[in-house]
Formats: structure tokens, C-alpha cells, sequence
């Protein structure tokens, strides 16, 4: 079977690891701290703090914007479940924005209609969780333009995107957001086996991050409400989690960071040829818009919806290790069950019953991706 996506593993990669396992300390030692360094001056932002994975990093920018039980939270109607999940673990009510479905992204004007039923409703969200689907940035000048007069918080889902571009920033930059949230999962552009990170330009967003990643403990001198008695002293100021990153993680991300350009060369390497191959066949590759880079963590296919099933069904029993990401949130029985009908997200709902995530990975081959290509062939 040829999966949709796989982790890339060198010897250096293995050899920074056993390094952290020789070494004193195995979490809380230096090796995080040097891990969120090196991503922040890729990002060229002035805060990177790591954490256990991409959803706990969602959940952590969540409660650093101490969203509660008195919010609503706008996202987008298609990505993963933990977009949502981290505003109803802080008691938050929810809400979802349809896509464009030749992209997946965040549809601008679904958006700024919804910004205008709220204002007639009289109830804005605190924040919105804008998600770069597959790896391509949302149209993020655009939604803060919209957010920003009503002080609508933004978090950028980038958990597909580290590596990506928005103009000519970094995605993580935080030029048009309060937050953005990575995922280091291994099928994503470079692994800590599991982990997450989030990224911000604001010092009080960045100190809340540390303090909850920490269970709420800190022992910095000058954040300390009583005099420290020694140097054994520290103190819970809030009710904060174990979301912390270990150093055996962060060893594998830092070594894999020194070539996640080199990944993202490759990935928009094989969606070319996959664009080139596919061309004369009977579907479409999600749109790419201008003025970003793709990350290309997912090389997506869009075929006519009375194919789709079939299509899936049978090149997996070629072997082709086809997904589909992913079911309208707003679909999930949990979200049902709080009264969301996803025919009301028309464009979710054709994007999702038309796609299909082909294979792509650093090291897919010419002959897997010859395979996929002849099994589309075949098939369509």
C-alpha cells in the first residue's frame, strides 16, 4: 500500500535523538527551548512555544485568548475535529463558515455575510480559527480586514502549512493574525513523532501560552506574586495543563527543521507532476491562488461526486492509499447533536463529496507516483 503521507527519517535525525537519550535530561532541558528558537526565526516571529500536538497547541491559543463559557468561536467548516474541539474544551459556544470548494479554504464572503447576520443578531464571535487547508494559505488580508474592526481574535490553523508563504511572509509570521497553530504529526511537513507549537507577536499572549502549557506554574522571579523563599520556590497562578513538548521530540524537529525547505521543494516538486500527469484525466486538483506558497502537506483531487466513492473503494484495493480530508465538521454526530445541519455549508458539502488526497511525501518515488497516476488512469 502507498499511504497518503509518511514521516521522513535520516540518520542525523536518529542520531540527534539518541544524543537527548545520552543526555541528562530527556524533557525540560535546553533542547525545547532551541526547538522553539529555531522555528521562531523561521517564522520570524518574536514567540514560538511548543507543546504535546497540534490540538493541544489549538486548545492553549484558545485559553491564551481566554476564551470561556460566554464565547462564541467561529471555524471553518471544513478540517479536522480538533479545530473545533479546542473552543468547547473552554466551554465555548461554536460556530462554522463555509469554504470555497475548489480550495477548502475559508470562503471571504461567506464570512463577511455571516459578520453581517451577527451584527444584526447583535453577538460577534471572540475569535475566528481560520485553517490553510492542505497547506495553501487562507485569503488572510481579507478575513482581518473584515475581523479586525469588530476585534475578532484570529488563529491561524497551520497545522497543514509550516513551510508555506502567505505574500511574502512566512506562515507563522502573524502579520494578519493574533495566533498561529502547527502540528508536527509525522505525516506533516516535518515530525516530532507528536507535537505542536504555536506562534504570536503579542508578549501577553505568549507569557499566558507558557504559564498554561506548565500546569499554571511558573518560577520566574519577576512573575512571582510573594517573595520566593529559595530557590526550591515556585507557584500555580492558574489552572494550567501538561501540555509540555519533551526533549527527545524536540531533537527530532530541530534536526528536521534544517531541511524542511528542501521538503517543501520536493512536495511542490510532485504536485507539479502530478499536475502535469493528471491533466488530460476527468478531474480537477484544488485551486491555487496567487500570492502564497503551498505547503503542499496534502495534493488533493476533486472528480464528479457519482465517482467518488467508487473511485476511493478501488484504488484502495490497488493499493493506493487514498483519503479524503475531511468530513464537514458540522457533519460529526457530536456537532449534530448540538444543532448544526450541514446542509447549511453547501460548499463544505460539495467539496467533501468530491475529493480525494492522493499520495505525497518527501521520498514518493517516481514509481509510486507512475503507480497512482496509471491506477487514475485505469479507473477514470
Amino acid at each position: 500500500m502507498i499511504p497518503y503521507g509518511r514521516q521522513t527519517i535520516s540518520e542525523e535525525d536518529i542520531d540527534a535523538v539518541v544524543a537527548v537519550l545520552k543526555s541528562d535530561f530527556l524533557t525540560q532541558g535546553a533542547i525545547v527551548p532551541a526547538f522553539e528558537q529555531a522555528i521562531a526565526d523561521y517564522c520570524d516571529v518574536p514567540h514560538a512555544v511548543a507543546c504535546s500536538n497540534g490540538t493541544t497547541a489549538l486548545h492553549l491559543a484558545c485559553v491564551a485568548l481566554n476564551i470561556g463559557s460566554e464565547d462564541l468561536v467561529w471555524i471553518s467548516a471544513i478540517s479536522f475535529v480538533a479545530s473545533a474541539n479546542c473552543a468547547r474544551y473552554c466551554g465555548a459556544e461554536v460556530d462554522f463558515i463555509d469554504v470555497e470548494p475548489e480550495t477548502g479554504n475559508l470562503s471571504v464572503n461567506a464570512l463577511q455575510e455571516k459578520l453581517i447576520q451577527a451584527g444584526q443578531l447583535g453577538r460577534m464571535p471572540k475569535a475566528l480559527v481560520v485553517v490553510h487547508l492542505a497547506g495553501q494559505p487562507c485569503d488572510m488580508a481579507e478575513i482581518a480586514d473584515l475581523c479586525r474592526p469588530y476585534g475578532i481574535a484570529v488563529i491561524e490553523d497551520a497545522c497543514h502549512a509550516l513551510g508555506a508563504h502567505y505574500k511574502t511572509k512566512p506562515v507563522g509570521y502573524c502579520e494578519y493574525s493574533d495566533l498561529t497553530v502547527f502540528s508536527f504529526h509525522p505525516v506533516k511537513p516535518i515530525t516530532t513523532a507528536e507535537g505542536g507549537l504555536v506562534t504570536t507577536r503579542d508578549d501577553r499572549l505568549a507569557a499566558r501560552l507558557r504559564l498554561y502549557r506548565s500546569h499554571g506554574i511558573t518560577r520566574e522571579p519577576e512573575l512571582l506574586e510573594q517573595t520566593s523563599p529559595g530557590g526550591w520556590y515556585y507557584e500555580q497562578q492558574v489552572l494550567g495543563f501538561n501540555y509540555r513538548l519533551t526533549d527527545l521530540q524536540a531533537a527530532l524537529g530541530l534536526s528536521q527543521l534544517q531541511r524542511l525547505d528542501s521538503f517543501i521543494t520536493a512536495r511542490n516538486d510532485l504536485a507539479r507532476c502530478y499536475d502535469e500527469k493528471l491533466s488530460a484525466l476527468p478531474l480537477t486538483p484544488l485551486l491555487q491562488k496567487k500570492e502564497r506558497k503551498n505547503g503542499y502537506h496534502l495534493y488533493v483531487i476533486r472528480v464528479a461526486e457519482e465517482k467518488r466513492d467508487r473511485l476511493f473503494a478501488e484504488l484502495r484495493h490497488a493499493g493506493i492509499g487514498v483519503n479524503v480530508h475531511y468530513i464537514p465538521i458540522p457533519a460529526q454526530p457530536y456537532y449534530r447533536a448540538l444543532g448544526f445541519d450541514p446542509a447549511n455549508y453547501p460548499g463544505a458539502q460539495a467539496y467533501y463529496s468530491s475529493v480525494i488526497t492522493l499520495p505525497l511525501f518527501t521520498e514518493l518515488s517516481e514509481a509510486q507516483q507512475d503507480e497512482v497516476v496509471h491506477q487514475l488512469e485505469r479507473l477514470l
